[in-house]
């Protein structure tokens, strides 16, 4: 039995849903080695966040345009521009932007800043770990809800409405995501992560329930210097995940 597990970053670090099974369990660490830590033979672990980087060339990483031209019109400004490898060295913003603009012709978003210290401690677990690389891949939660309902979400997930359609998408596919969307809020909410870090965890991880039915953006990924896949992982349809 492969375990699924899909990851959002978060205020105290990185939240996440894991499936063994029918038993779904959740949590907070302060870093992804600690959830590596307890996976134990193979498996499906999805994060929210960019893993093949830039070094030259190209402005952008093709699964980011292609992600954001999925979400268009109104979900695309949820894709951030993911920075260079060499960025992620950077201790300033200032000195990021530099940087990032030297290597890929743009300066760095606020927005992707803001990512680089988690994109860091991705970049840093896949070198070192044979078994992150083998079971961590890049997803995006609007693209997953995007593929499970057919086209962009109307409402932003910050919104009351936009929570409620996610969830109301997410119990088409698993009857117990409401109650444990709940359950995850009432313990973590408010101090550990945000309620929309929860939601997107939940997809991720139904998301890698259905491993043998991902897709990506693009459909051939290219592989950046180190081997890693520039990939957005995502489910078509809601007959994929009922069909895992």
């Amino acid at each position: 039995m492969s375990i699924a597990i899909g990851i959002d970053g978060c205020k105290a670090g990185w939240f996440y849903f894991r499936c063994d099974g029918e038993a779904i369990s959740y949590g907070v660490t302060k870093t992804l080695a600690e959830i590596l830590a307890d996976v134990k033979g193979e498996a499906c672990i999805l994060v929210d966040m960019p893993i093949g980087l830039l070094e030259s060339g190209t402005i952008e990483r093709q699964c980011d345009l292609q992600a954001r031209a999925a979400l268009s019109p109104g979900r695309a400004s949820s894709v951030f521009p993911a920075p260079c490898r060499q960025a992620l060295a950077a201790s300033s913003y200032e000195e990021a932007s530099e940087i990032n603009e030297r290597t890929l012709g743009r300066k760095l978003s606020k927005q992707s800043w803001a990512l680089i210290p988690k994109i860091r401690e991705l970049d840093d677990l896949l070198a070192s770990s044979d078994l992150a690389r083998a079971s961590i891949r890049e997803t995006h939660p609007e693209v997953c809800f995007r593929g499970l309902m057919g086209g962009p979400m109307p409402y932003s997930k910050r919104t009351r409405e936009g929570f409620l359609e996610r969830r109301d998408l997410l119990k088409l596919v698993e009857p117990a995501a409401e109650l444990m969307i709940a359950a995850a809020f009432l313990v973590h909410g408010g101090f550990d992560a945000g309620r929309d870090d929860i939601v997107d965890a939940f997809i991720a991880a139904i998301c890698a329930r259905a491993a043998e039915n991902l897709r990506t953006l693009p459909e051939k990924p290219k592989l950046d210097k180190r081997g890693l896949a520039m990939e957005i992982c995502y489910l078509s349809g809601i007959n994929a995940v009922r069909q895992s």
